[in-house]
Formats: C-alpha cells, sequence, structure tokens
C-alpha cells in the first residue's frame, strides 16, 4: 500500500462527512422548513435559530461542529503528519461549504471550523471561541463576531503553536475560507441590514 494511501483517504473522508449539512438534517427530521427557504437562506445554526426552535439551532450547532472534531481527532489518532492534519482540517471544512450532497450549497463553515480548531489544539479552539463570545454578546451580530474570530485564529496559532507551520497554513486557509464565505454579510454590515442573533424569520 502506498504511504499516502491512508492521508489520501482520510482527505476523501473528510469532505464526505463534511458534506453532511446538520442544518438540512436536524430540520428534516423535526419536520421544519428547509433552512434554505427562509432567513438568510444559509443552512447552519444561526439561520436555524431564526425559525425560533433553539433546540434545532442546538443540535445543528453541534453536529456541524463535531464532524469537524471527529475527523481532526482520528486523523490525529492515525498518525498523521501536520500538513495531512492540516489538510483534513481544510477538507472537512470544504465540504461543509460546498457539501457533495446538497449540490454544492452549504454553509459558511463557522461551528464546524470551530470543532476543527478545538481538535488541532484546545488552547487555539477556547481563544477563537472567546473572541467571537465577546464580539457576539457586545453585538449581537453572528456574521461579525464569525468575520473577527476567523482574523484572530490564525494570529493566535502563530502565538500559541509556534513552529508548527503547517498547522498554521491550514488555519489562515480556513480563516480565508470563512471571510469569503461571509462577503455579503460584509456588505449587509456596510449598509447597516444585517440581522442580529435570534432574530426571527419574515419569511
Amino acid at each position: 500500500m502506498s504511504p499516502n494511501a491512508l492521508p489520501l483517504a482520510f482527505l476523501v473522508a473528510a469532505y464526505l462527512v463534511g458534506s453532511i449539512s446538520f442544518a438540512i438534517v436536524v430540520s428534516r427530521l423535526m419536520k421544519m422548513s428547509d433552512p434554505r427557504s427562509y432567513g438568510s437562506g444559509n443552512p447552519g445554526a444561526t439561520n436555524v435559530l431564526r425559525s425560533g426552535k433553539k433546540a434545532a439551532a442546538l443540535l445543528t450547532l453541534l453536529g456541524d461542529a463535531l464532524k469537524g472534531t471527529l475527523m481532526v481527532v482520528l486523523a490525529r489518532h492515525f498518525g498523521l503528519a501536520d500538513p495531512w492534519l492540516a489538510g483534513v482540517a481544510i477538507a472537512v471544512t470544504v465540504g461543509h461549504m460546498w457539501p457533495l450532497y446538497f449540490r454544492f450549497l452549504g454553509g459558511k463553515g463557522v461551528a464546524t471550523a470551530a470543532g476543527v480548531l478545538l481538535a488541532l489544539d484546545w488552547r487555539l479552539g477556547v481563544a477563537t471561541l472567546a473572541v467571537w463570545l465577546v464580539v457576539a454578546a457586545s453585538t449581537r451580530i453572528s456574521s461579525l463576531a464569525a468575520m473577527l474570530a476567523a482574523v484572530a485564529s490564525p494570529l493566535l496559532c502563530f502565538l500559541l503553536l509556534p513552529g508548527r507551520t503547517a498547522i498554521f497554513g491550514g488555519v489562515l486557509a480556513i480563516a480565508a475560507l470563512l471571510l469569503q464565505r461571509h462577503k455579503r454579510n460584509l456588505l449587509q454590515l456596510l449598509a447597516g441590514t444585517e440581522g442580529k442573533i435570534g432574530q426571527k424569520s419574515e419569511n
């Protein structure tokens, strides 16, 4: 067997697991409207919360975060080196954003990225989550909290994991993907039309 066979299999598995959209799965199981049909149209926990169903939003958040944590933990357990570990972290996040099972129309990756960071290093995950919590608590704007946490994550990685160049590169790539997925939110923030956490959909 090729020495790269296992790492490559993990990359594919990470993408496929990442492609499971818990916003859609949970909504179907709880007989709710498709999260892509109301609010921002984003299949993620924040938009599911706009339905008024807090339990569904919590399950979505946990599911999307745990799939990121699971793949990184398994990759580490099987001894994948840092470059491959970073690749798995990126692949599971990309799967969430562009899921194979849902015509490549996925979420913004915040919860999955949080799960990935916690698995890469708990200090990195907690520090990045703290940035999100502070911004979210003070502004009630999830997208702004996500963008600032994304910007902070590579810097935190550099400070907390010195010398882990591949992991830093992976975190930087994930941060860039998160910012790219929030372009519309940035425009709405500038226009003063961005929704707040818990704000119910009018649809």
